[in-house]
């Protein structure tokens, strides 16, 4: 009889972009090889990536870093909203703010999002068949590293809202058999030197 086993999943936002987001900066690149140099020493079994350039480029140059770990387009690691919080589930005093940040998206990106979001969850999350702890990297877009973790924290649907993921920074989530999920790194950005730390966030976000 199979049995289950943990599953880590590595979750990381793509590298800085470019102003049209076709491509990564040349601080894009370099965050993306420090991230693949970091990540050397863990049995990867797949890289998944987001279907834009942003993300591919970025999972990419983190195979490049890699020993043949096999690189997979999947359509639910892309951009885009996970779920649309109805008004009064969102805190009184974010929810002028939070409801016009949503409502700056297009009706089809608002309708197109929670289907992704719940296959997200179906392909990305929970332990794994079979004897052997398995190791995935996602490589992907601040929204839906948002909507994993507050997943894995059972934390109200709109709470994926708020949580900021800096370019090439490492989250992990580790999904055991028996137990809750457990996060066991959010946002860290140890493999960047201080100058490719928090791109495009403002300064009182720098920590």
């Amino acid at each position: 009889m199979t049995g289950t086993a943990a599953r880590h999943l590595y979750l990381a936002r793509h590298g800085e972009a470019t102003p049209d987001e076709s491509a990564l900066t040349d601080a894009g690149r370099r965050q993306a090889v420090l991230l693949g140099e970091r990540l050397r020493g863990v049995p990867l079994a797949a890289i998944h990536h987001g279907p834009l350039a942003r993300a591919e480029q970025t999972a990419r140059l983190i195979g490049e870093q890699l020993d043949g770990v096999p690189r997979r387009r999947s359509e639910a690691a892309g951009d885009y909203l996970p779920y649309l919080p109805a008004r009064d589930e969102l805190p009184p005093e974010a929810a002028d703010a939070w409801t016009g940040f949503l409502h700056r998206f297009t009706a089809e990106e608002r309708e197109r999002g929670p289907a992704l979001a719940a296959a997200a969850l179906a392909e990305f999350t929970g332990t794994v068949a079979g004897d052997e702890p398995q190791h995935e990297l996602v490589v992907t877009h601040d929204f839906l590293i948002g909507w994993l973790v507050r997943a894995a924290l059972d934390a109200p649907k709109w709470r994926w809202l708020g949580l900021n993921h800096a370019n090439a920074a490492l989250t992990v989530i580790r999904y055991s058999p028996g137990r809750p999920p457990a996060v066991l790194l959010f946002n860290d950005t140890g493999h960047l030197p201080a100058g490719l730390r928090w791109t495009g966030f403002p300064q009182e976000l720098h920590v």
